[in-house]
Order: structure tokens, then sequence, then C-alpha cells
């Protein structure tokens, strides 16, 4: 069995911020591959459902501990259905990634993303594969990065969300089926560009972000 996690924080609140985009990337791919809806369930501190890719046994999941405590429904679920690293897929948002862009890699440091250092913590490793979904920096370096990563998306890389997505899904399909080196060279992507400006690459394209209190779930 595999297990594709995507990292977020659960809540109405969160749904459509760029640090969710781990969760949007798994509900886009049950709503685009011709799937059911799946019947996600509370599991091991995570909503979980399952699915087969090309005959695969598949478990997705999202931790529902809020991002830094990512690690225990992960570590959690791999024990239970004895699920080694090898089979494990994480999706998460990228600072350091234009928007849109899309890289995957095996075996890196978690980068200062809190759910990938808990899950590193909790599994004695960061020895497994990633997809990375470039969400950009902030326009203005004075931003707080725990507000940046809270807030939605502009308006204009929304509506480039569901292409993105549906590569993120891709992704997953290839990982799955072909493992992480083909995946990673069908599915590499850099940043997509609106006009004049690469969105979400230390550009806000004529849109501000709501910079409202957040809380801190970075």
């Amino acid at each position: 069995m595999f297990l594709i996690v995507g990292l977020g924080n659960p809540g109405a609140k969160y749904l459509l911020t760029r640090h969710n985009i781990g969760f949007m990337a798994l509900d886009r791919y049950f709503e685009s591959a011709g799937h059911a809806r799946p019947a996600w369930k509370e599991e091991r501190k995570a909503l979980v459902t399952r699915a087969k890719i090309d005959g695969h046994e598949v478990l997705f999941a999202k931790p529902q501990t809020f991002m830094n405590n990512s690690g225990e429904s992960v570590r959690s679920l791999m024990d239970f259905y004895k699920i080694s690293v090898d089979q494990l897929l994480v999706l998460h948002d990228e600072l350091d990634l234009g928007f849109g862009a899309l890289k995957m890699q095996r075996n890196r440091g978690p980068g200062g993303h809190n759910g990938l250092k808990s899950i590193n913590e909790t599994l004695g490793t960061q020895d497994y594969a990633r997809v990375k979904l470039g969400v950009g920096k902030p326009p203005d370096s004075r931003w707080d990065i725990a507000n940046w990563v809270l807030s939605p998306f502009f308006t204009d890389e929304a509506e480039h969300l569901p292409e993105f997505l549906d590569l993120a899904g891709d992704a997953i399909e290839a990982w799955v089926i072909d493992g992480l080196s083909k995946a990673a060279t069908k599915c590499t992507r850099g940043p997509i560009s609106l006009g004049d400006e690469t969105v979400g690459a230390g550009s806000s394209s004529g849109h501000s972000a709501d910079e409202s209190e957040r809380s801190k779930k970075r």
C-alpha cells in the first residue's frame, strides 16, 4: 500500500490558503480523476480515503493535527498499515518555488516547513518522496511569513489553481506507477507566468493579500 499525504490545517478559515495546497491537491485529484466523491473518514488523527491507481492500493490522508504536528498522524498511519518510507509521498507548499512550479524530490531538509519538520522528527528520517508545490514568497520582504502562507491566493493565481492542482494529480499517479525519477522528469515545471510577471515569485501581480491577523499554524 502507498500513502499519499497532503499537508494543511483543518478548519474552514484555512481552506483556500497557500499552506493548505496539499489538502487542495488531494481534493482536486478526486474531483478531476473521474472518481466518485470520496468518503473521507477520521482515522489516526487524519481524514483518510482509499483508491486504486493502476491496480495499486493507495491510502490518501489529510492530517487534522494542524501543520506543526503533522508527523503524529503520518507516523500512526504508517505504523498501523505497515507502510515504509519508500511508499510515502508528501505534498506540501513551497515558498522557494514561484506559484505554479512543481518539483519532486527525496531526502531533502524541511527548509523551514514545520509540517515537514514534524514528519522528519516522528519518522526519524527525511528520506521520503515529496511533491513541492510552489506558492511563492511574499511580494514585500516585510511581510510576516506565517501571515503569508495563511493568506488566500491572489485572484490571478486562483484562476490557475485548477491546472496547477491537476499537475499535482499527474505527479501522484506517475509516482505510484513509475517511481520518483520518471515522475519528476514528467511532471517538473517552472512557475506559471501571467502577462509580464511570474505569479507568486516575489510579485503581487497588482493584487494584495489579506494581511489581517492570522493564527500561528505555520
